[in-house]
C-alpha cells in the first residue's frame, strides 16, 4: 500500500417527526434569510486529531469561504473531544454539530439530545453502505430512524515499521509461504515473536506493545471466544440486560490477555502506551502496537521526524515514512484452548468496531444550517481531504475507491462477523470503567508474578468469576443504582 498526507492520499479506504422518542427534537430552524441580515454562527465539535493535525481548520475554512455570502459561519466549539452534550445542550453551551462514534452519538439520541434526520437530505447517502447507516439507526414503536451520518469506519489496527522486519523473515517467520509473516496471521505467532523481541534485546525492546486496559483495543480477546458486549431481543433490537463479557469461553480469552502482557512493558497496564505508541513504533522499541485507522498521521508523524533526525531532507523523510509505516488488521487467528506459546491457532479473530460520524444537536437553532453544515462536511472534496489529512478510511464508496482498498477490507471483515461493532444504545457508556479496571489488573497479574508477587488470576476459574463480577457491575451501574 502506498499512504500519503497532505499531498499524501492515505491508501484506505426531511427532518423527521419532532415528537420522536428517541432522537430529541430541534427549536424552529433559522437560517439568515428568516433572520434578516443576522449571521448565523455554528459550534462544531470535532475530534483532537482532526483539530492538531489541521483538518478541522481546512474544513472551516472551506465552509466559510463557500457560506460567506450566505449569512452562516462555522467555528471550532472550543470543547474537550468528549464534551457532553447531555450536561451542556438544555443550557445553551453545547456545539449545534459533533463528530463523534455511533455508540457515544446514539446513546445522545436515545435521551433526545441529537436529532433525527432524512436521509435523502444528505448527498452522500447513496454513497454509504447500509452497515455504516445501520450503526446510527434506532427502531421506535417499529419505525426507523437516523440519527446519524457516518463519516469513516474503525477498527483496532497493527501499526509497525516495514524496514524493521526480521531479516530472512521469508525463511524463518512464514510457515505456509504464502508471503506473509506468521506473525501478522496469529496471536500465537506474534507472541512468540515479540518473546524473542524481548529475550535478544535483553528487555530493551518489544514486540507488540499495547494498551492492555483498553477495551476497544483488547476485545479480541472476548468476542473471539464467544464474549460480547449486549445479547439480541426477538426483534433484533439491544437487550442491555443481558452482558456477555463473562459468556462461553471468554476466560480463556483474557487468560490469554495475561499471558501477552507478560511480554510486553509494564506501561501496558495504564494509559500510557496510547501515549507512547507513536513515538516508539516509530523509533523501533516496539515491533508493532495497536491504534485505530484514524490516528495513522500520528504514526506517520513520528516516522517522518526520526528519518529527519538520521540526517534526511523533509522530502526524503516523508517519501521514507510513506514508504515503510506499514497498517494491518489484527492477527487472524486466536488459539481455542488460550495458550499462546503453542502452535494451535483455530478460532477466528472477532474485534470490536465502530463508525464515526456527524450528529446535530436537539438544541440547535439553526437547523437548516446544520444540515448545510453537514451536507459540506460530507462531500466527495471534504471527505477526500480528510483522508489525505488524517488517514480515515471513508464510508463514501466513491472515496474509498479512488483513495484505495482499506476500506473495502474493514466492510468485509464487518460482512464476515470478524468485526463487533459497538452497540449504539446509552447503556454502553456504563461498560468502560468496570472492562478497563478488570483488564488492567489481569495485564498487571503478570508483572505480580514477574516480580515474585502474589498473583490474583492464577487459573480460568479466578478470572471466570472476576468477569463476573464486572458484568454485575456493569448490570448495577445501567439498573441497580441508576433507580
Amino acid at each position: 500500500m502506498k499512504y500519503m498526507k497532505k499531498g499524501l492520499a492515505l491508501t484506505l479506504t426531511a427532518a423527521l417527526s419532532i415528537g420522536l422518542c428517541a432522537c430529541g427534537s430541534s427549536k424552529q430552524a433559522d437560517t439568515a434569510s428568516q433572520a434578516g441580515a443576522e449571521q448565523i454562527t455554528l459550534r462544531i465539535l470535532e475530534n483532537d486529531t482532526a483539530k492538531s493535525e489541521g483538518y478541522l481548520d481546512e474544513l472551516l475554512n472551506a465552509f466559510n469561504e463557500a457560506y460567506k455570502d450566505k449569512g452562516i459561519q462555522a467555528v471550532d466549539a472550543n470543547m474537550e473531544e468528549y464534551s457532553n452534550l447531555a450536561e451542556n445542550g438544555p443550557y445553551g453551551y453545547g456545539p449545534d454539530v459533533l463528530y463523534q462514534a455511533n455508540d457515544k452519538l446514539m446513546a445522545y439520541a436515545e435521551d433526545k439530545h441529537i436529532m433525527a434526520l432524512d436521509r435523502s437530505s444528505f448527498e452522500c447517502a447513496e454513497q454509504i453502505p447500509d452497515e455504516a447507516w445501520d450503526a446510527f439507526t434506532v427502531t421506535v414503536d417499529g419505525k426507523q430512524y437516523t440519527c446519524g451520518i457516518p463519516v469513516n469506519v474503525q477498527e483496532p489496527m497493527l501499526f509497525y515499521r516495514k524496514d524493521l522486519l526480521p531479516e530472512g523473515w521469508e525463511s524463518t517467520w512464514d510457515a505456509d509461504g504464502n508471503g506473509t509473516p506468521d506473525f501478522f496471521e496469529s496471536w500465537n505467532s506474534l507472541y512468540q515473536y515479540s518473546k524473542t523481541i524481548v529475550d535478544s534485546s535483553n528487555g530493551e525492546k518489544y514486540g507488540l506493545a499495547a494498551p492492555c486496559n483498553d477495551l476497544y483495543m483488547m476485545a479480541e480477546f472476548i468476542f473471539s471466544y464467544g464474549g460480547y458486549v449486549f445479547g439480541q431481543n426477538e426483534d433484533g433490537t439491544v437487550n442491555s440486560e443481558d452482558i456477555g463479557f463473562a459468556a462461553k469461553d471468554a476466560a480463556k480469552g483474557i487468560s490469554a490477555l495475561r499471558e501477552f502482557a507478560g511480554v510486553m512493558n509494564e506501561e501496558c497496564i495504564d494509559d500510557s502506551i496510547k501515549q507512547s505508541r507513536y513515538s516508539k513504533v516509530a523509533d523501533g522499541t516496539y515491533f508493532c502496537s495497536i491504534s485505530t485507522p484514524d490516528t495513522y498521521v500520528l504514526f506517520y508523524d513520528r516516522l517522518k521526524e526520526v528519518y529527519q533526525a538520521e540526517g534526511l531532507s523533509e522530502d526524503e523523510a516523508a517519501q521514507k515514512a510513506t514508504e515503510n509505516l506499514g497498517m494491518v488488521e489484527l492477527p487472524g487467528k486466536m488459539p481455542s484452548d488460550g495458550e499462546l506459546d503453542s502452535d494451535k491457532a483455530d478460532l477466528d479473530t472477532v474485534v470490536m468496531g465502530g463508525v464515526n460520524g456527524y450528529g446535530i444537536s436537539a438544541y440547535t437553532e439553526h437547523k437548516d444550517a446544520c444540515i448545510e453544515f453537514v451536507n459540506f462536511a460530507t462531500s466527495y472534496e471534504m471527505i477526500t481531504k480528510r483522508a489525505e489529512i488524517l488517514g480515515v478510511a471513508p464510508t463514501r464508496s466513491d472515496v474509498a475507491s479512488s483513495i484505495g482498498g482499506v476500506t473495502n477490507m474493514i466492510f468485509e471483515s464487518l460482512n464476515a462477523g470478524h468485526i463487533y461493532l459497538m452497540p449504539s444504545v446509552k447503556a454502553v457508556d456504563q461498560i468502560w470503567d468496570p472492562m478497563q479496571t478488570l483488564l488492567s489488573d489481569v495485564a498487571k497479574d503478570a508483572f505480580r508474578e514477574s516480580k515474585g508477587e502474589n498473583v490474583k488470576y492464577a487459573d480460568e476459574s479466578a478470572i471466570q468469576e472476576a468477569l463476573e463480577k464486572a458484568s454485575k457491575s456493569i448490570y448495577d451501574a445501567i439498573y441497580t443504582l441508576a433507580n
